[in-house]
């Protein structure tokens, strides 16, 4: 990883640990792909992913995140993480998430999220937690 990748992953995990969609839409590049692979498309652009975001920290509003493993390139990373935290019904989430970051010109270029598609599920699990999610 060079120091520029290291630095926009230092930045970038700083702006989701503080829940922040303003200061994370603003580390990707204008042309950026969020792809959250839940069975959703992916998003595409800053203004739709700083949407997205927040209404993920929407649905679990203390969303966690507990370090596992990184493995770095000169131009990408890829980290695994435990997330933790409530939905705003007060399911408990406790997922297993794997990203794959692409970093262009010092920002986020491709951000590909796989995570745990029981374990988000069953958290969802709840028609309130359903329809939090879609809004």
């Amino acid at each position: 990883m060079t120091a520029a990748t290291r630095d926009v992953f230092e930045h970038y995990h700083a702006g989701w640990e503080a829940r922040d969609p303003d200061r994370i839409a603003e580390l990707h590049t204008e042309d950026s792909v969020f792809h959250l692979h839940s069975g959703r498309p992916p998003v595409r652009e800053r203004a739709a992913i700083r949407e997205a975001v927040a209404g993920m920290f929407a649905l679990v509003p203390d969303l966690a995140f507990e370090f596992v493993s990184l493995r770095t390139g000169e131009d990408f990373w890829v980290v695994q993480w435990k997330l933790t935290g409530t939905t705003v019904t007060g399911a408990a989430v406790d997922v297993d998430l794997a990203d794959f970051v692409v970093v262009d010109g010092g920002a986020v270029k491709e951000k590909h999220s796989y995570v745990d598609g029981v374990a988000v599920q069953a958290a969802l699990a709840s028609p309130e937690a359903a329809g939090a999610e879609a809004h």
